[in-house]
């Protein structure tokens, strides 16, 4: 991974906790799982494992401000390397008792192997775009999650002049609740 590369993960790195640290006690509800599906970002989808956290405050009765962050790491194939393409959403969303909906804008920093139409490379930058979640909790706090983002990206590049991301994971899901 190059110097761009290495900036992108490590700034992951320094937000992700601070999207999982409760601001306010006994209000919040935080999650987090690991999820599997696939990246697109050009014409070649690619295999995305997505660690992923968020934190729910109720704005009022049934309705949530949520903040979400989901780092998908596309593993290495022969043709190319390890990608990494890290989305931080802010969401408001809707809660069931045993099932939680959201939907917001969103932000992408990456780094990750694509095709163009004639040319295939590594793209990296900074995305914008717009985030849905939905989790069931099947079994007390533990349940399933589906993460889909959708992103503009490679407006600068030759491999990907401008395209659209799309980032579909889903897995299991642990949440915590302070009331």
């Amino acid at each position: 991974m190059g110097t761009r590369g290495r900036r992108i993960a490590g700034a992951a790195l320094v937000v992700l906790p601070l999207v999982v640290v409760p601001a306010q006690a006994g209000a919040s509800e935080l999650s987090a799982g690991v999820s599997f599906g696939w990246l697109q970002a050009g014409t070649v989808p690619r295999l995305a494992v997505g660690p992923h956290a968020g934190i729910s405050w109720p704005i009022q009765r049934n309705l949530l401000f949520t903040v979400h962050d989901l780092c998908t790491i596309l593993p290495p194939t022969q043709e190319d390397g390890l990608g990494v393409y890290n989305q931080t959403s802010v969401d408001i969303g809707y809660a069931w008792k045993d099932v939680n909906v959201s939907a917001g804008p969103s932000v992408a920093l990456y780094v990750v192997p694509a095709c163009g139409v004639t040319l295939c490379g590594r793209v990296g930058g900074l995305a914008v775009g717009g985030h849905a979640q939905s989790s069931a909790y099947v079994a007390g706090p533990l349940g399933v999650s589906v993460n889909a983002n959708v992103n503009w990206i490679g407006g600068g590049s030759l491999v990907l002049p401008g395209y659209v991301s799309v980032v579909v994971v889903a897995g299991p899901v642990l949440r915590w609740s302070a009331k």
